[in-house]
């Protein structure tokens, strides 16, 4: 009998920028908008602060989720100027079903290049063996894959 293994996310780019520059997209609301679409956020970089991330709902609709779009919510737990945050008690909540979660969610920030360029990986845990999750974890892989090439021209303009 083969085991399935947990899926989990781990996306990564290089973006000619620093850091802080590249944190601070992933706190203020504007940029959260042009660079990943985010209809509404309450994000606030500090030990025990909201990370509140809402899209607006597709017309779409996943055979598994049902229409995608929703909430991802959880609490920074650790975050350090110039090199990354960490969320946890993270929970995804569909427009249309029960919420996915506990999850944690980290963001690592390295300088490469002389500090010219800064790479940045974003990973995900968390998992319960059922569709749902394997599903979630199918979408959010390919979202994550367009947003972070989203957050690269868009710092890099």
């Amino acid at each position: 009998m083969s085991r399935k293994t947990a899926p989990e996310l781990d996306a990564s780019i290089v973006i000619a920028a620093p850091p802080n520059r590249i944190l601070k997209a992933f706190f203020e609301p504007d940029a959260l908008s042009a660079w990943c679409q985010v209809k509404h956020a309450v994000t606030l970089p500090r030990v025990l602060g909201p990370y509140a991330v809402a899209w607006p709902i597709t017309d779409f609709r996943d055979e598994i989720l049902g229409r995608l779009g929703g909430v991802f919510r959880g609490t920074v737990m650790q975050f350090q100027a110039g090199h990354g945050f960490f969320v946890a008690d993270a929970y995804f909540l569909p427009p249309d079903s029960d919420a996915i979660g506990p999850m944690a969610f980290e963001v690592t920030c390295t300088p490469s290049d002389g500090d010219k360029t800064t790479r940045v990986q974003v990973s995900q845990r968390g998992f319960e063996e059922n569709p749902r999750w394997r599903r979630y974890y199918e979408v959010i892989s390919l979202g994550w894959e367009q947003s972070l090439s989203s957050l690269k021209s868009l710092l890099e303009q």
